[in-house]
C-alpha cells in the first residue's frame, strides 16, 4: 500500500473528525471514569488554523485520508533540566481499518525528518497506559519511557 504524508488542508476536516472521533470512543472504552463521547473534539474554525500553522499532517493512502497527525515545539529550559528543544506529537491517529499497515510508521518517518531538518534534539509522545495496541507500535519503533504518569483514585 503506497501512503503519502502531507500538510492537511481544510477539506481534509471530515476526514479528520471522523478518525478523532474514533480515537474518543476507544479512550471512552479504556477509561470510561475520565473520558466521555464526544464525536466533534476539534472544531473546523481550530483544524483550519492548525492547518494553516503547518503543524498538522495527513495520511494518504488509496485516494482517502487514513491518519492524521499533530505536532508542536516544546522548548525546555529550566534550572533543574537541560536545555532541550523537541518536537511533540500531540495527536496520531488510524482509521481503523489501515491500522497495523504501516501509516503510524510513516507519521514516524516524517517526524524524524521534521525533528532533522530543524536540529531538534528528540521526538516525545503520550500515550495511554492501556492501549496496548499503541505501546507496542511505539516501542517497537523505538520509544521508550521518559516518565511515568500516575493518579490515585479513592
Amino acid at each position: 500500500m503506497d501512503i503519502a504524508i502531507r500538510s492537511a488542508r481544510a477539506g481534509d476536516y471530515a476526514a479528520v473528525s471522523r478518525i478523532l472521533a474514533q480515537v474518543q470512543r476507544l479512550h471512552v472504552e479504556l477509561r470510561p471514569d475520565i473520558y466521555k463521547p464526544n464525536d466533534r473534539l476539534l472544531p473546523a474554525e481550530v483544524f483550519a488554523v492548525l492547518a494553516e500553522k503547518g503543524t498538522f499532517f495527513v495520511a494518504e493512502a488509496e485516494g482517502k485520508v487514513v491518519g492524521i497527525m499533530e505536532v508542536m515545539f516544546r522548548h525546555v529550559e529550566n534550572p533543574a533540566q537541560c536545555t532541550r528543544d523537541v518536537l511533540y506529537i500531540d495527536t496520531m491517529a488510524v482509521d481503523e481499518p489501515y491500522r497495523g499497515r504501516g501509516v503510524g510508521h510513516k507519521f514516524f518517518e516524517h517526524a524524524k525528518r521534521i525533528k532533522n531538518e530543524r536540529g531538534l534534539d528528540g521526538i516525545e509522545l503520550q500515550v495511554n497506559s492501556r492501549n496496548a495496541a499503541a505501546l507496542g507500535m511505539y516501542e517497537k519503533y523505538g520509544f521508550t519511557v521518559k516518565t511515568y504518569y500516575m493518579e490515585l483514585i479513592e
